[in-house]
């Protein structure tokens, strides 16, 4: 018995290296993957990466490698792989276009060098990694105009309609009312406008206009809600 135990480990597949050859196999897919991780966190646009994301991206190459060098041709067991993952549902939050690629990004390393060709892998590593610094530092496509939604809280006695138009059209490229609501057991009104600023405007100049219209009540200039992105299900 005690044979047998020792033959378990000593026994190895032909078509696979050596098992020092794989562990630096996925050691180098490991790094791949840091470098990746690393190049998601700097172009990150909410400066907050998610630790559970980015532990993700960084072991997600030598996940991949280490399974496709165990499927590698055998039908079976790649039939059996897909069975395996058939009947699992995989659910996480909601994400959004650029964590998919980065995702697929890692997958393909991981084919790239499951199959063997560990110099493709470095290539497609370094060549995409500088590719999205690159698009990230160049603001690719970053758009210069911020959609906001401006809230602004009035006495009952006043007079909204046109009141505030000459001071948003001066600060906001676009301006729309989107509804008006009474507040306070309708002592008071809140309007709500959805608003395209251009960066350089001088948000606090334009709120200090709108508080001397309002009798300094209570004014809230935030990102306009955007609907959830699809992300991965």
């Amino acid at each position: 018995m005690l044979a047998e135990f020792r033959d378990m480990f000593a026994s190895r597949m032909a078509d696979l290296p050596s098992v020092t050859g794989v562990v630096l196999i996925l050691l180098t897919m490991a790094v791949l993957g840091l470098v990746v991780s690393v190049t998601y966190m700097l172009t990150d646009q909410n400066k907050t990466p998610t630790q559970s994301f980015a532990l993700t991206l960084a072991l997600l190459p030598s996940i991949v490698t280490i399974i496709i060098m165990m499927v590698g041709s055998n039908f079976a067991s790649a039939l059996s792989l897909g069975g395996a993952f058939a009947i699992i549902r995989f659910r996480s939050v909601p994400g959004n276009p650029k964590d998919i690629t980065f995702i697929l990004f890692c997958m393909a390393i991981g084919l790239t060098g499951g199959m063997g060709f560990m110099l493709y892998a470095l290539a497609v590593a370094g060549t995409l990694c500088a590719v999205m610094l690159l698009l990230h530092f160049l603001r690719f496509a970053a758009p210069k105009r911020t959609r906001k939604q401006l809230k602004i809280t009035i006495p009952e006695d006043f007079n909204y309609h046109n009141a505030f138009d000459d001071t948003l059209n001066r600060y906001a490229s676009n301006v729309v009312r989107k509804r008006v609501r009474l507040t306070d057991l309708g002592s008071l009104y809140e309007i709500t406008f959805a608003i395209t600023m251009v960066d350089s405007v001088d948000e606090k100049k334009m709120l200090d206009e709108i508080r001397v219209k309002n009798g300094n009540l209570p004014i809230v200039l935030v990102l306009e809600p955007q609907a959830s992105e699809t992300g991965i299900t």
